[in-house]
C-alpha cells in the first residue's frame, strides 16, 4: 500500500513521533561517558591498590631498617667492648714489653760491666762521679763538690799506679788547681751578717727622733771682787761715794750681761739648725716607725732567702733598697747605723754569681783513656 493511501489519523500520529525521536549522537556520548567513568574508576582503584602496596612496602622496609639499626647498635657495642679489651691487652703488652726492654738493658749493662777491663771501670767510675759533681756544683753554686770529687779521683789514680792513667792524673791536677783558684761565696757568713743587721734595726736611731747636741757649758760666773777695806763711815768723802756708785753700776752691768747670756743660751737650746739631705726622714711619725723597721726586716729576710737559693740578682736588689732606706730615714752619725751600713756593703760586695770552671782537661783525658789512646 502506498503512502498516498494512508489515512489521515495515522499520518497525524506519525508526525509527533518523528518529532520526539533523539539524535543518534546522544546515546553514543552517554556510552562514551559511561565507558570513561568505568575507566576512571578502574584507574583510581589501581592507584589505591598501588598506594596501599607502597605503604606496605614502606612499613616493611622501615621495620627492616629498625632491625638493621638495632643489629648495627649491637655490633657497634660489641666492637667498642672488643676495642676496649684490645686496648687493655695492648697496654698490658706494652708494659710487659717495656719491662722486658728494661730487663734487657740491665742485662746488657751487667754483661758490659762484667766484660770491661779494670782500666775501663776506673775511667767510667771517675767520669760518672765528675759529672755528678758538676751537677751538684751547678745546683748549689759552690765548687766544694767538684773539689772533693777531683781529690778522690787523684787519690784513686795514685793508688792505681798505671802508666796509661798518668795523663788522666795530670789533667785532674790541673783542673783541681783551676777550681781551687775560684773564690767561692760563703753564703753562711753572709747570712749571719744579715741576721746581725736585722738584730740592730730595733736599736738604730731615726732622723726624726735623733737627740739634739749637748748644750754648751754655761759661762763661768764672774768671781766676786774682793772688798777692800774702806775708810770709816764717819768720814765719807766725795771720792769714796763716786767709787761706790761706779762699783754698783759695774755690778749692775755685769748682772745684766749674765742675764742676757742666760736668755740667749735658753733660746738656742729651743732652736736647732741641722742640715737634712732627705726631708722625708723627718716626717716619720712614731706610729710609722714600727712599720718602717718591720719592712726593713722583711727585705733583709728576702735577701737572705735569695742568697740561700743562689739568686744573687734578687739579693742585690733587696740590699740596695735596704741601704737606700737606711740612708734616708736613719741618723747617719750614729755608730750603730754606720756599723749596719758597713755590714750591708760587705754583703753586697760579696754576693755575686760565681761560675765554677768545668774540668774539661780531665774529661778529655778520660775519653782518650777509654778509647785506648
Amino acid at each position: 500500500m502506498s503512502d498516498l493511501e494512508t489515512s489521515p489519523p495515522e499520518a497525524a500520529l506519525a508526525a509527533p513521533q518523528a518529532k520526539l525521536s533523539l539524535p543518534t549522537w546522544v546515546p553514543v556520548t552517554a556510552l562514551l561517558l559511561a565507558l570513561a567513568s568505568l575507566i576512571g574508576i578502574g584507574i583510581a582503584w589501581q592507584s589505591l591498590s598501588r598506594q596501599h602496596a607502597l605503604e606496605q612496602e614502606l612499613v616493611r622496609r622501615q621495620e627492616a631498617s629498625q632491625s638493621d639499626a638495632s643489629e648495627a647498635r649491637a655490633t657497634a657495642k660489641q666492637s667498642q667492648e672488643l676495642t676496649r679489651d684490645t686496648a687493655a691487652k695492648v697496654a698490658l703488652l706494652d708494659a710487659r714489653l717495656a719491662e722486658v726492654a728494661l730487663q734487657r738493658g740491665q742485662l746488657e749493662d751487667l754483661i758490659q760491666s762484667m766484660s770491661r777491663s779494670r782500666d775501663e771501670n776506673v775511667v767510667v767510675d771517675i767520669e760518672a762521679s765528675i759529672r755528678v759533681a758538676l751537677q751538684q756544683a751547678a745546683i748549689t753554686g759552690s765548687a766544694e763538690p767538684l773539689v772533693a770529687t777531683l781529690k778522690q779521683a787523684d787519690e784513686r789514680l795514685l793508688r792505681y799506679k798505671q802508666p796509661r792513667m798518668e795523663g788522666v792524673r795530670r789533667a785532674v791536677a790541673r783542673d783541681l788547681d783551676r777550681v781551687k783558684a775560684v773564690s767561692v761565696v760563703d753564703v753562711s757568713t753572709l747570712a749571719i751578717k744579715l741576721d746581725e743587721v736585722a738584730r740592730l734595726l730595733d736599736e738604730l736611731p731615726l732622723l726624726s727622733t735623733a737627740k739634739p747636741a749637748e748644750r754648751a757649758a754655761a759661762p763661768a760666773t764672774e768671781k766676786p771682787r774682793p772688798v777692800t777695806p774702806g775708810k770709816p763711815s764717819s768720814v765719807v768723802s766725795a771720792e769714796s761715794l763716786g767709787g761706790q756708785i761706779a762699783q754698783g753700776w759695774g755690778q749692775l752691768n755685769t748682772r745684766w750681761n749674765d742675764g742676757m747670756k742666760l736668755v740667749w743660751g735658753e733660746t738656742k737650746s729651743l732652736i736647732r739648725v741641722t742640715r737634712i739631705d732627705h726631708p722625708e726622714g723627718m716626717l716619720v711619725t712614731p706610729e710609722q716607725t714600727f712599720f718602717l723597721r718591720e719592712n726593713l726586716k722583711l727585705r733583709l729576710l728576702n735577701a737572705r732567702l735569695a742568697l740561700l737559693s743562689r739568686q744573687f740578682d734578687t739579693a742585690q736588689a733587696d740590699l740596695r733598697d735596704t741601704q737606700d732606706v737606711l740612708a734616708r730615714y736613719f741618723d747617719g752619725r750614729s755608730p750603730k747605723v754606720l756599723a749596719a751600713a758597713d755590714l750591708l756593703r760587705q754583703v753586697a760586695g760579696q754576693a755575686r754569681q760565681v761560675n765554677v770552671p768545668r774540668p774539661d782537661d780531665t774529661l778529655a783525658a778520660l775519653t782518650a783513656a777509654a778509647a785506648g789512646r
